[in-house]
């Protein structure tokens, strides 16, 4: 049981766990002002928690003596000691595992590249592999581990579990990818779309940090998207919010994925791009391939670039319109052409969006790179985690 000091109302201590699990590292003034308790409330606090082996001073040694009380301006973090979460990332043609500790640092990664058309249930024992030999590579024991978030390039339906047809492969549609993935680890799993992931780790630690409502455009194999409103994310009622990249923009356009006709993702993904260079460059054409052509100034490759860029921009000022967001933040693997595709969108976003929304709106491109989806899983887990400070408590005795 946690030690109640005079002037902790109950429910403090848990929101200080809340502020710190989500935000990163704080200063105690930053606690109080965000908290709106006065700074002895928040000095309490922060003595019973760092007494309980919860929380600690950045550089301090851990738990066994008071913090530091006359250095107000010191970043408080949780425990390292107190727990990992492990993040993993389906991607079209990869799985990405991050181990990562309740202070927000990454401790070890593994990478393992997979086929296009990849059979799920086998990606989800490689995933379940990869997880094992992180946690052994970060000397992290199972016992410690908090949970494990994963994100799917695909609808998820909060309410089922289930992965949506629109989904990585074909192989997912209708899978429970969180009580498989849970069975094969023995671990409580938290699964997403990967445009949310990538939402909630810009928002937490990269480009997103301190914007109100943010949109995250992830751009890739395939088009997601995920909004961060009021620093929250919005699920819609089962999930399958923010899927921008089956927005129609042509309704007599080419066959989406999906089954409809004119997606967005149909004009700007990826494979849409590159199909588009193949008689100019041939088949073995890819991502980097394109973004250095373009950059060097080929013609070809800027113009799809341009083009893609001007339906980006129309696209998000209709979310403009919708949601008024003040943060729009390019990620995925186009995010590398950002400033050949910036200009056309931020004109198309412009000429079509009202104009104090358009005015308002910073575009930015995204700063956790590939990393960003894994590294969101490890936030929604921290965010998700019911009675973490129990938890973590119970993990940092054992380890004592």
């Amino acid at each position: 049981m946690v030690t109640r000091h005079p002037g902790a109302r109950p429910g403090n201590h848990e929101r200080v766990v809340e502020l710190l699990r989500t935000r990163g590292p704080l200063t105690r003034a930053d606690i109080a002002r965000l908290l709106d308790v006065s700074r002895a409330t928040v000095s309490n606090v922060v003595g019973a928690l760092h007494q309980d082996g919860l929380i600690v001073e950045k550089g301090s040694p851990g738990p066994g003596g008071p913090p530091k009380q006359g250095r107000p301006g010191t970043l408080l973090t949780l425990n390292p000691a107190a727990g990992a979460v492990v993040g993993i990332d389906f991607g079209h043609t990869h799985i990405r595992v991050i181990v990562a500790d309740l202070a927000h640092t990454v401790l070890t990664e593994q990478l393992r590249p997979l086929d296009r058309d990849h059979d799920a249930r086998d990606s989800l024992r490689i995933a379940a592999t990869l997880a094992r030999d992180a946690l052994a590579a970060a000397g992290v024991k199972q016992s410690k581990v908090i949970g494990v978030g994963a994100g799917l390039p695909g609808p998820v339906n909060t309410l089922t579990g289930t992965v949506g047809s629109s989904s990585i492969a074909p192989s997912w549609v209708g899978l429970r990818p969180a009580e498989e993935l849970g069975a094969l680890l023995g671990l409580p799993v938290i699964v997403d779309n990967v445009g949310n992931l990538g939402a909630l780790a810009e928002v937490t630690w990269g480009a997103g940090q301190g914007a109100q409502v943010a949109v995250y455009i992830k751009l890739g194999t395939g088009v997601g998207a995920g909004f961060v409103l009021g620093g929250r994310l919005f699920r819609g009622s089962c999930g399958t919010a923010a899927e921008f990249g089956h927005m129609t923009v042509d309704p007599s356009g080419r066959i989406c994925r999906c089954g409809n006709r004119g997606c967005l993702e149909t004009y700007v993904s990826l494979p849409a791009l590159l199909d588009q260079l193949r008689a100019r460059h041939g088949t073995e054409l890819a991502a980097g391939d394109l973004i250095r052509h373009a950059v060097a100034g080929d013609r070809a490759c800027v113009r799809v670039l341009t083009d893609a860029g001007h339906r980006l921009g129309t696209a998000i000022a209709v979310l403009g319109n919708l949601v008024n967001p003040d943060r729009v933040i390019i990620g995925g693997e186009l995010a590398a052409a950002y400033e050949v595709l910036l200009p056309p969108l931020r004109s198309a976003l412009l000429r079509d969006a009202l104009p104090f929304a358009g005015a308002q709106v910073t575009v930015c491109k995204g700063q956790l790179g590939d990393r960003a989806v894994a590294l969101g899983s490890v936030v929604t887990v921290l965010h998700a985690t019911a009675r973490l400070a129990d938890r973590a408590r119970a993990v940092a005795a054992a380890s004592r």
